[in-house]
């Protein structure tokens, strides 16, 4: 049987990190792992002002989620109009990725569970239950979760979010 081909890959822009950012990724999420790296040559993927044997293109994969990273020079540039969001089951898995993916990043990017990481990418580290709460019929209770969460300065706290929830 052959290996099912995911439909919709994430391409993500770099300027020259593209192969620091896969492997600082992939250090991060436990089941992650770099497929191919293809770089450019004289004659094939020429691009003006990079030079030959540059990494061009990352293949890697993020807990099943397959992306590329493209050395692409400086025109564009990340912003929050799109993030990775990172369902957590415990307190200690949030400390755990907002440690890891908010070193080195924008401290002041840092807000409600959002944080930008080291290469501008825009992430939200979140209880999975977070959804389920603010959605919740009883507008009271999602009510009393969103205030919750917009007071937290910077990480989320799964057991303040619960009890905004329960009431308590």
């Amino acid at each position: 049987m052959a290996n099912r081909i995911q439909k919709i890959t994430t391409n993500l822009w770099f300027d020259s990190q593209a192969e620091e950012a896969a492997k600082f990724y992939t250090s991060v999420f436990q089941n992650s792992r770099i497929h191919r790296i293809t770089r450019y040559g004289q004659k094939r993927h020429e691009m003006k002002g990079i030079s030959e044997g540059k990494v061009m293109i990352v293949e890697f994969e993020l807990e099943g989620q397959k992306f590329v990273a493209l050395n692409g020079g400086p025109k564009y540039t990340f912003t929050e109009a799109v993030s990775f969001i990172v369902q957590c089951e415990t307190q200690e898995e949030i400390d755990y990725f907002w440690a890891k993916l908010s070193e080195g990043g924008d401290e002041k990017a840092q807000a409600n569970g959002w944080l930008k990481d080291q290469f501008g990418v825009s992430w939200q580290v979140v209880p999975s239950t977070l959804n389920a709460m603010i959605s919740d019929e009883d507008s009271t209770k999602s009510e009393r979760v969103m205030k919750a969460l917009l007071q937290m300065e910077t990480k989320l706290d799964m057991d303040k979010l619960k009890k905004a929830y329960e009431g308590s």
